[in-house]
């Protein structure tokens, strides 16, 4: 089985047509597959070539790595690009956004099957790259969160419409408190579809390759009767997520989390009280707002508030966080405020306005 490099000879995404279906593998696995701009290109334009090939019925995208048969997925973007570009004024930083977001809507319209295996770490970008897909396969190691707001920044590559749509207040459970589930729990929350244990994967993966399909709907079948039986448990703890997480407002949550004294309220309050005070406010509203949009109006608006994220303050919540976790290490970032309740009610609405008319807005032809 041959293996065809993408763009320009980038070998962090390997492309490859074998039999009736296309193969995207993420292979940058010493960064948990982190994506790059380069990386977004790659897969944009191999996803187009695979669409007008009439040999393609299907498409399979899997990470790649030593931990297991497809390590992890993808741990989100890179971040540690953002840090650098930011404090550069690295006019490429936008540009990551803004084609992150089209793959993303690329992916939730795509006209083919587009079959996702997230193993592993899935956050952030990854999960940008895997909730469009007609088939979202987890593992019994998957590992999976959108942990945004511990980097003050928020649940972005359409992370306002797929959180707006699980069951109940799970969305805002998980966009908040950045709270890492496992593969049942993510078919539970909707964030899935059936569940493949890690070990059965490669012979999976290479009986897709080598079955002569007749339509992506009987790749689609084929794939979905592999799925692991299993008993059908609420999330957990959702009763008491779907009450307090329809709370208001943040500093309400936080209020109703304190007066609970079990370990999960407790817990939950912990990760809460370490997620920037103002991006927990953005990030609620961000989810509510999306909850009644179209994804293509969730991504301009999500462009919006990235936007925001590195311009609107003198100095950026985002630029901290991830100063804090992914560059100096000390895990104390300095948020521009000590708690929920120091956000004053006019500094988060501001975060909504875009900073483009609807004509000039790089994400306005998406439909």
């Amino acid at each position: 089985m041959s293996e065809m490099n993408v763009g320009k000879g980038s070998s962090l995404i390997v492309k490859e047509i074998t039999g009736r279906v296309g193969c995207l593998t993420l292979n940058r696995p010493k960064a948990l597959n982190a994506l790059t701009l380069d990386m977004v290109r790659d897969l944009t334009q191999a996803l187009i070539e695979f669409q007008n090939n009439p040999q393609v019925l299907a498409v399979l995208v899997r990470g790649h790595g030593k931990e297991s048969p497809f390590g992890h997925f993808c741990a989100g973007g890179d971040i540690r690009f953002f840090h650098q570009a930011a404090l550069a004024g690295d006019a490429s930083l936008a540009d990551f956004f803004t084609e992150e977001y089209a793959l993303n809507h690329l992916i939730h319209t795509y006209p083919k099957p587009y079959i996702a295996f997230m193993d592993g770490v899935v956050m952030g970008g990854g999960m940008g790259i895997s909730q469009g897909a007609s088939v979202r396969i987890v593992t019994d190691k998957t590992q999976m969160a959108m942990p945004e707001t511990h980097i003050g920044l928020f649940p972005d590559v359409g992370g306002g419409y797929f959180l707006g749509r699980c069951p109940g207040r799970i969305g805002e459970y998980l966009g908040l408190t950045g709270q890492k589930i496992n593969g049942q729990q993510a078919i539970q929350a909707g964030l899935a579809d059936g569940l493949i244990e890690v070990q059965r994967l490669p012979v999976i993966w290479n009986t897709l390759l080598s079955t002569p399909f007749e339509s992506g709907e009987a790749v689609e079948r084929w794939i979905q009767s592999q799925f692991t039986k299993m008993e059908t448990v609420p999330f957990p703890n959702k009763a008491e997520i779907d009450q307090i997480f329809a709370l208001p407002s943040p500093l309400e949550i936080s209020l109703a989390l304190a007066q609970d004294n079990s370990d999960w309220a407790q817990q939950t309050l912990a990760s809460l009280t370490k997620a920037s005070p103002l991006m927990v406010h953005v990030v609620l509203a961000q989810i509510r707002k999306a909850r009644n949009m179209s994804l293509a109006d969730d991504l301009r608006m999500e462009r919006d508030l990235v936007h925001h994220c590195f311009h609107l303050r003198e100095r950026s919540e985002t630029v901290e966080g991830i100063r804090a976790l992914a560059v100096d290490k000390d895990h104390q970032p300095q948020w521009a405020h000590g708690q929920l309740a120091d956000v004053a009610p006019e500094e988060w609405p501001v975060f909504f306005e875009s900073p483009w008319s609807p004509a000039a807005h790089p994400l306005r032809h998406l439909a």
